[in-house]
């Protein structure tokens, strides 16, 4: 008995490295086959002849419209999908933690409205890209920001107030977004303002790509090496630190690390919403709610989510559909089985 209880385990153990190996494979084998599929279909030879050129010089069998196709579009979008996708997975699974909370996302303390206005004004205004980017960055932190401060003034240090006090600034910012649209110019403002909000990664360049790095890669690190530690959130604020952990230092980190993440894949996209809120679900029913393990494998699923979703955006008809859109017709069933299994815990 004794002996076919440890084979059990021994298998137990197996079969959850393998199913982690093939989720941390996932988003790469999607990468890859989203380099050959598109409006413009390019087989793989021809693909991988592009990709080495740089650095082998082969003789010239492809035009510069192919090398176009593959280096300015498809491989930032890939990256983009890759980093965005993860690290909106990684910031829910954090703020899942933090909040003890099942149902909160990313955008609970208002990041993503706070970026939508930002972007909004600045198309109103017709600023360019960068701008349009850097206002969203910037209006999303600032959200955040009057969250944290507007909880501090009612001198609460509950994750409530601080929750209430996020829903307040959620709710201004989408009032001004929705002023914004309604001042804005029907036939040109407008359908851009719609369009930026329901989330795309159509415009998404390399220097966007290498920003992401820095505001993403290093977040999602932390997130990481720090996972243990969530665990001990799950316990409430007063036995965390009667076990020696300084809550309320760790709490702003985590909570400045995570806006970082979403601000910025907002910024550079749009609003894309039920990653954050989906994904870490998925996590905790494929790997438990041991944050050490469930934040890294949250990261490559999120990642895969996203690389899949987007070539379903711009595969599926001539005309490009906004990921927001599609993110959300996954996500609300999904979630609605979630909340039908009682069996699945989150802490």
């Amino acid at each position: 008995m004794v002996m076919e209880l440890m084979r059990f385990e021994g298998m137990n153990k197996y079969g959850l490295t393998a199913g982690i190996a093939c989720i941390i494979l996932s988003p790469f084998i999607l990468s890859l086959v989203s380099l050959f599929i598109g409006q413009y279909t390019l087989d793989p030879a021809t693909v991988f002849t592009i990709l080495l050129s740089p650095v082998f010089h082969p003789d010239s069998t492809w035009t510069e419209a192919q090398a176009n196709v593959i280096f300015n579009i498809r491989i930032p979008r890939i990256l983009g999908a890759f980093l965005i996708g993860g690290g909106l997975s990684v910031a829910g699974a954090v703020y899942q933690s933090l909040f003890r909370n099942p149902m909160v996302s990313p955008d609970i303390l208002g990041v993503s409205s706070g970026a939508g206005f930002g972007a909004a004004i600045a198309i109103l205004f017709s600023l360019p890209l960068l701008l349009i980017e850097a206002s969203a960055f910037f209006f999303g932190l600032l959200s955040v920001g009057f969250a944290i401060t507007l909880s501090r003034i009612y001198k609460g240090e509950s994750i409530l107030v601080l929750v209430l006090s996020g829903i307040i600034m959620s709710s201004l910012f989408t009032s001004l977004i929705s002023l914004v649209k309604f001042v804005a110019d029907p036939t040109s403002k407008l359908p851009a303002i719609t369009y930026w909000l329901m989330g795309s990664l159509s415009a998404v360049t390399m220097p966007d790509i290498l920003l992401a790095g820095v505001f993403i890669i290093p977040g999602v690190a932390y997130c990481i090496l720090i996972g243990w530690r969530l665990n001990v959130f799950s316990l409430g604020d007063e036995e965390a630190g009667a076990l020696g952990v300084d809550t309320r230092r760790m709490k702003y980190i985590l909570i400045l690390i995570s806006t970082m993440i979403t601000a910025y894949s907002v910024c550079i996209c749009g609003i894309i919403g039920w990653i954050g809120l989906v994904i870490p679900h998925l996590g905790r029913m494929l790997v438990g709610p041991d944050n050490a393990c469930l934040i890294p494998v949250s990261f490559f699923l999120g990642a895969a989510y996203l690389i899949l979703i987007d070539n379903i955006a711009r595969n599926a008809t001539t005309a490009e559909i906004p990921l927001g859109i599609l993110t959300a017709i996954v996500g609300v069933p999904f979630f609605a089985y979630i909340m039908a299994r009682r069996d699945v815990g989150w802490t």
